[in-house]
């Protein structure tokens, strides 16, 4: 029988940068077999020990951080600049903040005191998770489920999305040279059809999804002759909101670098800003000139700071969704032409600042994932609010004010899973990552992460009859 074949296009330059058989039937058995047996030792091991592994599995991608950089470069198109700084940075953060306090926090809850019992209540791991990981920061959506799964007692297998093969092939090297036991982290290179059979198997026993809304909805579906639980990560339309007493010049540097880092391409990239009328110019002008600052070109080359999005297609929405809002009346502000690199057909998109833009229009309301932003003036904070809501998604949100009882009172009145003040597009692992309405359910890092990966099961013991 044929085999499938999984190929990964760079969009460097268009060339066949990986080739990968998919799994056979065989392949997920045995994969599925190994977790199982596997896990029943792990769940034995102290979690120091495994805290010890997986910080020793850290330090070997750390020393590899500029090759990993590199061929996450080649795979999903981010400048060379910034790819070794997902695993320096971020990863680096979450492994350590996740080992470190993993001890504490899977330690037995003790109940207060009643004669002749005891009474604590362990968190005991699910067994076989699969985690379902995706192209745009495949490290860092990935960590949040592999570590505090393998920290508590769990056995994982990965899946990777198919543009970057690689991330789940290091993965499994790195924690072997850390001397994790054979079988506790697995991957598999599968398409969507195998994805749903092995969400279906008895042996796994939860999911974490980081991907679309569509994908949430196939994973549920999927999952839903099964009582297990899914951890989704989806997708966002997050808004910032600029007040009239906002730091103006940090605001916009910080705001510019969260709307365009990676080519916009992240679930929680601001998309869409309200400002305060009063300083609604000034804040268009100044963001729209630092946007300008921008070098779109070739990811490998040390000055640009603007790769290709990760596939044309994918360019081809984010044009879209700017082609309806210019036809619905917004105005571009970027011309194109400064950014040559830029062509149709083609991956590399030149960045865009709209104005003159209302919520009919996708770019306000739907996730345009690309290096896109629309601007709308607001007369005070009862309309951003109510702006800000207006929307299906709910993953972060952020205000930028000098006042921080009233970013408190607007915070309180946002539907978002993380609320941020002057500062966006960041994840701090002591901090629950969580989204509401289509950006998803439950909840990783942070103490609460590991709820997730744990069941409660109660002893209730009297001590003498």
């Amino acid at each position: 029988m044929q085999r499938k074949i999984q190929r990964t296009i760079s969009p460097v330059d268009g060339s066949l940068y990986a080739v990968r058989e998919l799994a056979s039937g065989r392949r997920i058995e045995t994969t599925l077999a190994g977790a199982e047996r596997a896990q029943r030792a792990w769940r034995e091991t102290k979690v120091v020990d495994r805290a010890a592994i997986c910080k020793q599995m850290l330090d070997w991608l750390l020393v590899r951080a500029d090759q990993i950089g590199e061929e996450l470069t080649w795979q999903m198109g981010r400048p060379i600049a910034y790819s070794p700084n997902e695993i320096r940075r971020g990863f680096q953060e979450r492994v350590n903040y996740m080992a470190e306090i993993a001890e504490r926090e899977l330690d037995d809850i003790l109940i207060e005191p009643k004669e002749n019992f005891q009474r604590f209540i362990r968190r005991e791991p699910l067994g076989v998770v699969l985690a379902l990981a995706p192209w745009n920061y495949p490290w860092l959506a990935s960590v949040n489920a592999v570590v505090p799964a393998i920290l508590a007692g769990n056995s994982v297998i990965l899946k990777i999305a198919p543009q970057t093969p690689l991330v789940a092939e290091r993965y499994a090297v790195a924690f072997e040279a850390a001397g994790l036991p054979r079988d506790i982290f697995q991957f598999l290179h599968i398409d969507h059809e195998q994805v749903g059979e092995v969400i279906g198997d008895p042996r796994i026993g939860f999911v974490a999804f980081t991907g679309s809304v569509a994908g949430g909805r196939a994973v549920k579906r999927a999952a839903s002759e099964r009582f297990i639980a899914t951890g989704l990560e989806l997708g966002g339309n997050d808004p910032a909101y600029v007040r009239h007493d906002a730091p103006m010049k940090a605001t916009i540097e910080n705001l510019v670098d969260g709307a365009m880092f990676n080519s916009g391409q992240s679930c929680c990239a601001v998309e869409r800003i309200y400002v305060h009328q009063d300083v609604y110019q000034r804040f268009v002008e100044e963001f729209v000139e630092l946007t300008k600052q921008y070098k779109l070109g070739n990811p490998l080359r040390s000055e640009v700071t603007l790769g290709p999005m990760v596939r044309t297609d994918a360019a081809d929405k984010v044009r879209a969704h700017i082609a309806e809002a210019l036809q619905k009346g917004a105005k571009a502000l970027i011309d194109e032409r400064l950014f040559p690199f830029s062509e149709t057909r083609s991956p590399y998109l030149a960045p865009q600042v709209l104005v003159n833009v209302d919520h009919s229009m996708l770019v306000m309301t739907e996730e345009s994932f690309g290096p896109v932003v629309a601007i709308m003036p607001v007369k005070d904070d009862d309309e951003a609010i109510k702006l800000m809501n207006d929307s299906r998604y709910g993953l972060t949100a952020s205000i930028w004010t000098s006042d921080i009882d009233a970013a408190l009172r607007i915070g309180d009145q946002i539907e978002t899973g993380t609320l941020y003040l002057n500062r966006c597009d960041y994840l701090d692992p002591a901090l629950a990552w969580t989204g509401v309405k289509d950006s998803g359910r439950g909840c990783t890092l942070s103490k609460l992460g590991f709820d997730a990966f744990t069941r409660p099961k109660s002893f209730h013991m009297r001590l003498s009859l």
